[in-house]
């Protein structure tokens, strides 16, 4: 019982990073990481945004399921430009038609079929995902930038768009997504810090109180391990 996580459905796999099924006994604590979901509560399904910030999910009665996309991926399909979606819960029905479909991997199919729209999908599924692991790895925005031939406005401005923040602060998710992956494995505290990029471990200690609210100590330990609803995979972009 509790949060289960199943491989992403193989029609979804560039799309998709994982289905998760959630019927735990008790809130949960939701961590920023780049990504957003579909969900379905009771007969409603939910768009998760792109968090900022950690929030709890409350408990509820009956299971709910999810789609966790990767970084960028979700709104190519919604055509709505992520940023307009940050920290925010709201119905599918709101952001776009809702199709006739029964699964939510048959959802997100029917939804992947439409012709993504520029604003929203800049690039192709491979740049995108080229993108994504370049500032994941700390890449200065201009060498990315140069990596898929535009200017560095031009590439601020898109992630803006597909991810729901700048290129800076998507950096600074994706590594403390990274840190909390390597806590969670039981990494020492300065091994994470040296291996993630931070100056040193109190950068890394106020970088996760700043977007977790929780300790190192609490992001490692056991209690603190499953994710309940979007996001905050601890696998790595």
């Amino acid at each position: 019982m509790g949060y289960r996580e199943h491989p992403a459905p193989i029609q979804l796999h560039g799309l998709v990073e994982s289905a998760w099924v959630s019927d735990a006994d008790a809130p949960a604590h939701v961590l920023p990481d780049g990504c957003m979901d579909l969900i379905r509560m009771d007969e409603t399904v939910i768009v998760a945004g792109p968090d900022t910030f950690a929030a709890t999910a409350a408990l509820r009665p009956q299971p709910i399921a999810g789609l966790r996309f990767r970084p960028g991926a979700l709104p190519r399909l919604l055509g709505v430009p992520a940023a307009e979606l940050r920290n925010i819960r709201l119905p599918l029905a709101d952001v776009t038609a809702v199709l006739a479909a029964g699964t939510l991997t048959e959802l997100a199919a029917a939804l992947a079929v439409d012709r993504p729209r520029a604003q929203t999908a800049p690039w192709p599924l491979p740049v995108l995902g080229h993108v994504t692991r370049r500032l994941a790895a700390g890449a200065p925005v201009s060498e990315v930038a140069d990596d898929i031939g535009q200017s560095t406005r031009s590439l601020q401005r898109q992630c803006a768009a597909v991810y729901g923040y700048g290129p800076a602060m998507l950096r600074r998710i994706l590594r403390f997504r990274r840190s909390v992956a390597m806590l969670r494995g039981g990494v020492p505290f300065a091994q994470v810090a040296a291996a993630a990029g931070y100056a040193d471990q109190p950068h890394l200690h106020r970088e996760a109180r700043a977007l977790s609210g929780l300790t190192l100590g609490q992001l490692g330990s056991s209690a603190n391990r499953s994710t309940e609803t979007p996001s905050g995979s601890s696998t790595v972009a």
